[in-house]
């Protein structure tokens, strides 16, 4: 006689052709159970246990993934999951009867059932459901990793979310949490009247601006195609056409590198509301980010990555300022360009490709201040050179209506005034091109006429806005990395035989 082997001594090869054998014997004795079709619920565990007096010795239906197995005698205790948590079954050969409860016995960890039963306590108090029918409504064919915790399995987990998911709840608290996120911005901007609108993800050219987009062909129109690297042009042009207060959840694309707060497709916000300015826009964040926060996590203090983050708490600097704070220079006081990179190699900071002052001013800014930025702080008045798309300061054009916000060293948005002047943004959208062909000639960036047109017509005062939905989650869920927000994060793929 062969002597028995445990399923967990049996290597995982070896795991995945017993439940193989198992699904063969079920359908040889005509129990597939890949064809039932449906299973009708009548609680989920949560239910269960918040109304447990009421259904104690009632009969309910609830169906889940088996989780755990204990005691093979007459009577076993499984833990079941479904969407709302786990519950305890109870499952006894006299109740059950032994032709079922024998095949329940076979059952695997992960094979998903449906239960009727009936609520009732254990010996030990536990709120649990007495199995008297268990119908088998899925058989896993792969098991269940029984540790699936720690950094050796993180790109396991970001390449198998559906297994991530399964086994540790906590991963499914994070994106529950990351709808109610979108679902308290999108409610904000709804009742301060703004309307939600889709722009297209597929444009017809490469526009000027620095980043670089992903290519697509287009086959009946035989034309090449660009999947957006923002919605901010789509989004004015309305504004032009008398929607005064619009805003996007958009799907955005770069192709560019991957680090703990960069995905190649991320999920951005932008919104733009006419006649106002970008001292609204900032007015607008701090209340919005106040309230999603409060809404979604009950308080304004927060804890990042072992950090204390005051969301009730905003400071608001100017670009120079803030160089000066934590650098010690005062670009207020320097007058030319020259001056600009003599300082900039005197204090060892890389110089930009075009050397302006306010090219040099953000290499400051991005060398001295940015790693300071802990608590929420407003940086505004940003150089011209860098700003294509804010309308200038009238009171120092070199500088724009411009800010970006930061928390935890990190740039969370950023928002303008934006530029309604058509000659003034032709002429900028021709200069950012040429300096793109000039640093490479084969790129396929170009001026968008069309919506130089648009301005034309007249686009009213207005401000602008535009953040990463991600980079929000990662703060409110104490993430990580952003792979931690996404679903289905971008991987390198792995060769066929894995």
């Amino acid at each position: 006689m062969a002597k028995f082997v445990p399923q967990n001594e049996l290597s995982l090869s070896e795991q995945m052709v017993v439940r193989r054998e198992k699904l063969e014997a079920l359908r040889s004795e005509g129990l597939d159970p890949f064809v039932q079709t449906k299973f009708e619920l009548s609680h989920d565990s949560a239910a269960i246990k918040e109304n447990f007096d009421a259904l104690e010795g009632q009969t309910v239906r609830v169906a889940g993934r088996l989780m755990s197995k204990r005691g093979m005698g007459k009577a076993s205790f499984c833990d079941l999951q479904d969407n709302t948590g786990r519950i305890q079954l109870f499952a006894k050969i006299d109740e059950l009867g032994e032709e079922a409860f024998n095949r329940f016995k076979k059952y695997d960890i992960g094979d998903i059932v449906g239960v009727v039963g009936e609520p009732f306590r254990t010996k030990t108090g536990e709120m649990s459901v007495r199995a008297k029918q268990i119908t088998l409504l899925s058989k896993s064919l792969i098991p269940l990793p029984e540790k699936f915790h720690g950094l050796t399995d993180l790109e396991t987990r970001y390449r198998q979310r559906y297994v991530d998911l399964i086994v540790n709840p906590e991963v499914k608290d994070t994106f529950v949490k990351r709808s109610r996120i979108l679902q308290e911005l999108r409610r904000f901007l709804d009742s301060k009247g703004f309307l939600e609108v889709d722009t297209p993800i597929l444009t017809p050219f490469e526009i000027g601006a620095s980043a670089r987009p992903f290519y697509t062909h287009h086959n009946t129109l035989d034309i090449d195609m660009v999947l957006r690297i923002e919605t901010e042009l789509y989004l004015k042009r309305l504004i032009v056409g008398g929607m005064d207060r619009v805003y996007e959840v958009g799907r955005i694309f770069r192709n560019e590198g991957m680090d703990a707060t960069h995905n190649p497709e991320f999920t951005s916000i932008e919104l733009y509301q006419a006649y106002t300015d970008f001292r609204g826009m900032m007015d607008l964040v701090e209340e919005m980010m106040k309230t999603v926060t409060q809404n979604v996590c009950g308080t304004l203090q927060i804890t990042y990555q072992g950090k204390d983050i005051d969301l009730g708490h905003w400071e608001r600097m100017t670009m120079v300022e803030a160089v000066k704070k934590y650098s010690g220079v005062d670009f207020a006081a320097i007058s030319s360009d020259e001056e600009a990179i003599a300082i900039a190699k005197e204090k060892n900071v890389e110089l930009p490709e075009i050397p302006t002052k306010g090219a040099i001013l953000a290499e400051f800014f991005d060398a001295f201040v940015e790693e300071n930025l802990i608590q929420p702080t407003f940086i505004y008045d940003y150089p011209v050179e860098i700003s294509p798309l804010a309308k200038r300061k009238p009171t120092d054009p070199a500088f724009t209506e411009r800010f970006e916000y930061f928390i935890n060293a990190t740039e969370f948005g950023n928002a303008f005034s934006e530029l309604n002047d058509p000659i003034d943004q032709r002429e900028r959208f021709e200069k950012q091109v040429a300096a793109r062909r000039a640093l490479d000639p084969n790129t396929g960036a170009q001026v968008d006429y069309d919506y130089v047109t648009a301005l034309e017509y007249g686009l009213p005062p207005t401000g602008g806005l535009g953040f990463g939905v991600d980079r929000l989650v990662m703060l409110l869920t104490d993430s990580a990395t952003i792979r931690d927000v996404l679903l289905f994060p971008t991987m390198k793929s792995l060769p066929n035989d894995k």
